[in-house]
């Protein structure tokens, strides 16, 4: 790419330094790699020369850029998201643009370099925002789930515009008959491809997989999306609109997550090599000479997108607060921001003085973006206090519902896991109240006459108003492990003696939630393995008896808390099978008990045929493991394990002395 192996070591060790720096500072990578290009380009160290062949690497970054987010839509899925997506999405696309492209006609600028413009500042950054939604477990929150589809739509729309540019860069012929060939072209080619390149597509991806070779397979994945891109390329179009396409058909295979997976590290490569490229065009002579015009320009459209986007959504129905959230979230400019800009360079729509102001407000907006999307709550609470009494209320109806509740319990997320759990609770009627933040989950929950209620388990009032001091256990069920550890150091910080269960994939997190104050973490995956063991153990001739003891006997190992419960089939619901089955015990001691002020040493639990597994005491986090010196104090719980009737003759003997 460079005329020098040192110019390639020097892109090598500043973009390893600075993505690892700005991670460190948790900031989008993609800003680390303007900054190498703005530091070591021509404008500034002048290190690394600005060649066209390296533009030419750097356009592959586009290609799969455009080829990842055409794998992520499926007609179904725009389907759902038909509301969002085309309504709220397709108005703020239209307006922002339209607006921003009017503003550049009446400055003095041609329509084309307007048009370009426009198309760069309507866009929001993917990257920025997807990831702070997850770090904050914003992504299922009503903004979270706005600012998606708004983003999906901007993804859309950037198809039609690298479209539309290369027909206002054409040199001959007028600019109606070019742009309608463009689109007779693009549909076309649609059409047949859509027609036809699903079932071609997959049956060849079936032929490679067969050969069982993860290198033919790549190459395969390369191969489809080059020639794709080459063929939109031959018609006059651009080479993201055929990566697009190759996505789109991909994704209605089987082989779309393999694909993803394969294709990722080049990917962000060649994209961090496409955004070093676009930091190099940046100036810092010109930017300091037109500082004021940038910064008039960062505020105004950043005001303007944010203010266009929080009065779209409530126009569509939404709360003005959770409009509020959205716009500040999707504020700033995105990743195709640049991919537009550097193609209006490419086709000579754009260029000095114009490209240099809106690049450097586009790079500042993604800048500040991470620090003032953290504060759009207390931003939309500060602005509309109708969403803070609307947040009062929330707490309200949780309160309506648990006043009355003792000794419950709380599930933390009503999805499937949450379901089937509240089933088993119903069925022994255990009270409990589940909270989701899925509306359209909790209103058919509540239809169904079940106590779900909408709030986020996250915040202390939630947990406070679903009565968590009263309740007997809380159950995380979510699938998201930052979302669980959120709640964890909630419960851990102020509602330190309630016992709380937490679900997870597979084993991996065990330790971080265990740490976070996890009394017990049940893995998906092990629980799953179990199942498939002892259905291959039946089937494999091993006698039922023997695999269902074997299966126990793990279960209690993994489980220390819940020794004696895992019985299987053979928990038989009559009495005198009741009578011989293990189980737990708690046992409460009082002032009046015989064991008050003894040593463990001198209560001899053997005879009883019944083992002492815990001591709980209050305000302690962690259980306490029997030693013969600890001296059991009013408040303390003696957890023992053994049969019914054991179980029974040693607490009447630990209270009464008989």
């Amino acid at each position: 790419m460079f005329d020098s192996l040192p110019n390639v070591l020097l892109l090598l060790t500043s973009s390893v330094l600075a993505v690892a720096l700005f991670r460190a500072l948790r900031m989008p990578a993609l800003l680390a790699y303007f900054f190498v290009g703005v530091v070591f380009g021509p404008y500034a160290l002048n290190l690394l020369p600005d060649t066209i062949s390296g533009r030419h690497v750097a356009e592959f970054g586009i290609v799969f850029l455009m080829f990842s987010i055409g794998l992520e839509f499926s007609l179904p899925k725009l389907y759902a998201m038909r509301k969002t997506l085309f309504g709220l999405g397709g108005a703020q696309v239209i307006i922002t643009m339209g607006v921003a492209i009017l503003a550049g006609w009446l400055a003095g600028l041609s329509l084309p370099t307007a048009f370009v413009i426009g198309g760069a500042l309507t866009m929001s950054s993917t990257a920025i925002v997807s990831k702070i939604l997850i770090e904050r477990v914003d992504l299922n929150s009503r903004h979270g789930r706005l600012s998606i589809g708004i983003l999906l739509f901007q993804d859309l729309a950037v198809i039609p515009i690298l479209v539309l540019i290369p027909a206002l860069g054409a040199q001959s012929g007028d600019f109606g008959t070019t742009l309608a060939l463009s689109l007779i072209k693009t549909v076309v080619l649609l059409f047949v491809l859509f027609k036809f390149g699903k079932t071609i597509v997959s049956y060849w991806f079936s032929i490679v997989a067969r050969q069982h070779s993860r290198e033919l397979f790549v190459m395969n994945v390369l191969m489809v999306t080059l020639l794709l891109a080459f063929a939109t390329k031959l018609a006059g179009l651009s080479y993201a609109l055929g990566a697009f396409i190759a996505g789109m058909l991909i994704s209605e295979t089987r082989y779309r997550y393999q694909v993803e997976s394969d294709i990722a590290s080049f990917r962000d490569i060649l994209l961090g090599l496409f955004f070093i490229t676009v930091g190099m065009l940046l100036d810092f002579h010109q930017l300091i000479s037109h500082a004021g015009l940038v910064l008039a320009l960062l505020v105004g459209f950043v005001l303007f997108k944010g203010i266009v986007i929080a009065v779209l959504s409530r126009l569509f129905g939404f709360e003005l607060g959770v409009g509020i959230r959205t716009g500040v979230v999707l504020a700033q400019a995105g990743e195709f921001s640049f991919v537009i800009l550097a193609l209006g360079l490419e086709q000579k729509l754009i260029g000095g003085d114009e490209l240099q102001v809106v690049l450097a407000a586009s790079l500042l907006s993604m800048v500040i973006a991470p620090f003032i999307i953290q504060y759009n709550g207390r931003i939309a609470r500060k602005l509309v206090k109708s969403y803070t009494r609307n947040s009062g209320q929330v707490v309200d109806e949780i309160v309506s519902v648990t006043k009355n509740l003792k000794d419950h319990v709380i599930i933390c997320g009503y999805g499937r896991s949450g379901q089937y759990l509240g089933r088993f609770l119903k069925e022994e009627n255990i009270p409990f109240i589940a909270l989701d933040i899925d509306p359209t989950r909790v209103h058919d929950a509540a239809q169904a006459g079940q106590h779900v209620m909408y709030g986020d388990a996250s915040r202390r009032l939630v947990l406070e108003a679903a009565g968590s001091e009263r309740a007997k256990a809380l159950i995380v069920s979510y699938s998201d492990m930052r979302a669980s550890l959120k709640v964890l150091h909630i419960v851990k910080e102020n509602y330190p003696n309630l016992p709380v269960i937490v679900r997870t994939y597979d084993d991996a997190d065990i330790d971080a939630f265990r740490d976070a104050g996890a009394t017990e973490v049940v893995p998906e995956v092990l629980e799953g393995s179990l199942m498939l063991a002892s259905h291959a153990l039946v089937l494999l001739g091993i006698p039922l008896n023997r695999v269902v003891k074997r299966i126990r006997l793990f279960r209690e190992e993994r489980y220390k808390m819940f020794q004696g419960y895992f019985h299987g089939i053979s928990d038989l619901s009559t009495e005198a099978t009741e009578a011989h089955q293990i189980r737990l015990h708690s046992v409460e001691v009082t002032k009046e008990a015989f064991m008050t002020n003894m040593h463990l040493d001198q209560i001899d639990f053997v005879s009883f045929n019944v083992e002492l597994q815990h001591i709980r005491r209050p305000n302690m986090l962690e259980d306490i493991l029997p030693r013969p010196d600890i001296v059991i104090d009013v408040g303390d719980i003696l957890v023992l394990l053994g049969r019914p009737a054991d179980l029974s003759s040693a607490e009447k003997f630990l209270l009464t002395g008989r």
